[in-house]
């Protein structure tokens, strides 16, 4: 029997003492998943040293090193996305990796050797998947792209897969904990306005001023869309100054991946 992916990557990883992040959920042998952390790369200053973003002054050698370490440890180059903080999907294929970027911030796919994957510094990656490995799927989300139904649009477009609600699964990768995001009324107003009971996801903290707790927000998502596996979460961006990028804290900042496909049965 073919070895369970994650623990063949988690074994690579250790060998090459990087402290990226490999899924710990219930997800199918054959489905491979990792988050990368600012850690195992060549670029310098602010983007010290596994920036995977174009966005900003790093040098594009390194920007390319970066790329191509990541790309060691997955089956293909991953297909990126251009995010806009919205709820647009793209549906992935093959072919996909010689077409224009998708404007998007979810991905899904059903073909082996195809890599979903999003860049964040502080945004919640969401990785999808089913309990047959039909399909996986990852979403970039934002306060913003959390709040405009991003979540449910890719849970959406793994329906239109064939994957049956039951069996879905979710993993929360890095993102910005309560501690370190102070949020303005917008953005409560913005959860709030459909989902009362999303006001216990927000700790007053001055006047007009609210801790998010942004992991609490997607599993409220995910759970309304019939999603109750869920994993992950815990990590804070913003606070993990050793570990992760985080774009509140130093606006010029780099941009970790998240990633997850299907290899070959």
């Amino acid at each position: 029997m073919t070895r369970e992916v994650a623990t063949v990557l988690a074994g690579r990883l250790a060998t090459a003492g990087l402290d990226w992040i490999v899924p710990a959920w219930s997800a199918p042998a054959h489905v491979g998943a990792l988050a990368t952390t600012r850690s195992g790369g060549v670029s310098g200053g602010p983007f010290a040293t596994m920036n995977l973003g174009r966005s900003g002054r790093d040098d594009a050698s390194a920007l390319a090193e970066n790329r191509r370490r990541l790309t060691a440890f997955l089956p293909s180059p991953p297909v990126w996305l251009d995010q806009a903080h919205g709820t647009a999907v793209a549906v992935l294929t093959r072919d996909s990796a010689a077409l224009p970027l998708p404007v998007a911030d979810a991905a899904v796919t059903v073909e082996p050797g195809v890599v979903c994957a999003i860049l964040t510094a502080d945004c919640l990656p969401v990785l999808f998947t089913d309990r047959g490995g039909a399909a996986v799927g990852i979403a970039h989300a934002g306060w913003r792209g959390l709040a405009a139904g991003v979540v449910e649009a890719t849970i959406a477009a793994l329906f239109a897969l064939g994957v049956r609600r039951d069996d879905l699964m979710a993993w929360l990768g890095p993102a910005i904990g309560p501690a370190g995001f102070e949020v303005g009324t917008d953005v409560r107003d913005a959860f709030c306005a459909d989902d009362p009971g999303a006001n216990g996801c927000f700790t007053p903290h001055e006047p007009g001023k609210w801790h998010a707790d942004l992991y609490a927000l997607a599993r409220r998502r995910l759970a309304r869309s019939g999603v109750t596996r869920v994993s992950g979460g815990g990590f804070c961006t913003c606070t993990d100054t050793a570990r992760f990028f985080s774009y509140r804290r130093e606006r010029e900042s780099g941009r970790m991946a998240a990633a997850i496909w299907l290899e070959g049965k």
